[in-house]
This record gives structure tokens, sequence and C-alpha cells, in this order.
């Protein structure tokens, strides 16, 4: 069978090296060495100031909104996975959707300013498929109206936007490390923030809020990635180049072969260095897609409809209604995209696909 993923497994050996590294020190957590040095070889990579190790791509979310929502509103969009509201609602706080841009797929920009009000605090806004928002004028925005920024960039490990790392726009920026993302660490995640102030706030927020083994600064929760999970990430890292270049070919093949006269692809924002992370594809109707997706599926072939449904329309969301978020969570469809997938299963999606929206 082949899925719309397939975790990336690194050398065994490799990763035994680190395991044994955590047997010979007896620490497995509480930001033992690997976590460390895990943090300090990203930070390098990734050009970025700050950077907190976490064991999930939620707990970023949920402890920006901590700092920042103060049960107000939160200006977000609905399509994202659910874990971008359901952070919100785990916060107490309230989301207000925005609908999204038709190409670019991120919450419209030009939208925003007409549904700030005076309980807003905080926008949330979600780099799609590792797709950069209009950062510029979100900024601006913000300042106007003394609000904080939020990025989701669960999608977004080695983004470039404009020269820089994509993590280093916001107020606070989240990164998901799971099993099913460009890089991993079988389960984790990340903060980023440039304010070194802000940063020693997520910090003991991560930490039960801990000052010292006696003493708190203040409320916090446990958020930290154990010595196990950062040793996956120290045995993948090497191997970046070597995975975003196959994915690279895949996606080539896909923009190559498949037929755009019946199809439309998610507009990369300019400037932007993409990771080919995703490949996501936007049928005419939602009766085309169910078809292409029957068909993949009986030749053992399984995408995935994402994000699907818009969060708006969730009943626990309150959402009103999103006329393009919800048309494009109907029609669109990631097709499998992953390191090793082997030509012949490439041009058999791709066939299997022309051939029914010819």
């Amino acid at each position: 069978m082949i899925h719309v993923t397939k975790t990336y497994l690194p050398p065994l050996k490799e990763y035994d090296h680190y395991i044994k590294r955590i047997w010979k020190k007896k620490w497995l957590t509480n930001r033992g060495d690997l976590v460390l040095e895990l943090e300090s070889k990203l930070k390098t990579r990734l050009g970025v100031t700050n950077i907190l190790a976490t064991t999930n791509g939620t707990i970023p979310l949920q402890i920006a909104l901590k700092l920042f929502g103060k049960g107000g509103e939160i200006i977000t969009t609905p399509f994202s996975y659910i874990a971008t509201s359901a952070a919100i609602v785990w916060e107490h706080c309230t989301p207000v959707f925005v609908d999204i841009h038709p190409e670019y797929l991120c919450i419209d920009e030009t939208k925003i300013e007409a549904s700030i009000t005076s309980k807003t605090t905080t926008i949330l806004a979600t780099h799609v498929f590792g797709n950069p928002c209009n950062v510029e004028v979100i900024e601006k925005i913000a300042k106007k109206y003394n609000l904080y920024v939020i990025y989701d960039a669960a999608h977004c490990f080695d983004i470039m936007y404009k020269g820089k790392s994509i993590f280093n726009y916001g107020d606070i920026s989240t990164c998901s490390f799971h099993a099913t993302k460009l890089f991993h660490t079988g389960e984790g995640g990340a903060l980023f923030c440039k304010d070194t102030a802000l940063a020693q706030k997520a910090f003991y927020s991560h930490n039960f809020g801990h000052k010292d083994l006696l003493s708190f600064h203040g409320l916090g929760i446990n958020g930290k990635m154990s010595e196990l999970q950062a040793a996956m990430g120290l045995a993948v890292l090497p191997y970046m180049e070597e995975i975003i270049s196959s994915r690279k070919q895949v996606v080539s093949y896909y923009d190559t072969h498949l037929d755009f006269s019946n199809l439309k692809k998610i507009k990369i924002r300019k400037n932007t260095q993409w990771n080919y992370s995703y490949y996501p594809v936007i049928f005419d109707s939602e009766k085309t897609l169910l078809n292409v997706e029957k068909a993949l599926n009986t030749a053992g072939i399984f995408p995935r409809r994402y994000f699907y449904p818009s969060l708006n329309t969730l009943p626990f969301l309150k959402g009103k209604k999103m006329s393009i978020s919800e048309k494009i969570s109907k029609t669109i469809l990631c097709l499998p995209l992953y390191a090793d997938l082997e030509l012949f299963n490439i041009h058999n999606i791709v066939t299997l696909i022309n051939n029914e929206i010819c």
C-alpha cells in the first residue's frame, strides 16, 4: 500500500549510537545532553535566535496562547489542522475565523481588520503546507491594533522567506516534529521566538513554571522533549538534504505529468524557498475528488483529504460561513509524497488521476 506519507527512519546503527549515550548516562528527560545538542544543531541550521524543543507540536501553541491569549478572541484560519483551533478553545479563548486566499490557501490578510474587536488579543495564522502567510501585512495590522502574532508553522521545517527562516516571523512560531513531518523526532515539536525575555517565559512555561528546584516563576505545564525523542531527531538531521532532494524529484514529476487543465496547485508565495513537504491538488468539484480517491484506493493508494472539513463548520467551534475555505476543503487532496516513493508508483498515481479527470 502507498500512503500519503511515510516516516523516514535513519540507519538503525546511527539511532543506536544515540540510544547508547542515553543508557550510559541514564538520563531520559528533563533536558539532557541530547535535547541540548539537538537544539544547538537546529539553531545553527535554521538560523534562529531561540528554540525550545517540546514533546509535541501542539504544546507550543498552547504555551503561546497562554502567554498572549488572555481569554480573548483569537483571529485564525479555518483551513488548518484541528490542533490550531483546538488549542485556542483549550486555552479558554475564542476562535474568530477569517477566510483564506483562494491561491495561497493561507489566511486572507485583507479580511483580518474587519474581524478585530475590543476583545481581540492575538492573530494565530497557519503557513499552510509550508506556504508563508503575508507576514509583512499581518505584522502591520498587529502593530496598528497592538496585537500579538503566533504562526502555526507546523509544516515549515527548512522554509526560508526573503532569505531568512520563516520561524523568525511573528512573536512566536511553532513547528511539529511529528513522525509524518519532513523532519521528525518520532513525536515532538518546537517553539521559536526572537525576544529573549519571551523565550525565558516560554521556557519556564514548558517546565511546570520552575525557577529552580524549590521556587517558581509562575504557572507552567510539562512540555519537555525526552532524550529518546531527541535521539531520533539527531539521527534524522544529517539526512535532510537527501530527504528534501528526493521529495523534490517526486514534486517535479507531479508538476510535469499531471493534467493541470483540470487541476489546480497551491501558489507558493514569491521569495519562498519551499521544502516540498506536501503536494496538494485542487479538483473542480468534490464529486471529481471522490471519484479520484476511489480509483486510487482501489489500487492500494491512499492520499489524504487535508484539510477537511473546514474548521468553521465544526459544531464545537461555532464559526460563521467561510465560502472559500469550505470550497477548498471539499476539493483538495494531498497526494503521496515521501523520500523513497518509487517512480513506477508515482507514474501509476499520475495515470490514475489523469484518467479520472479527463
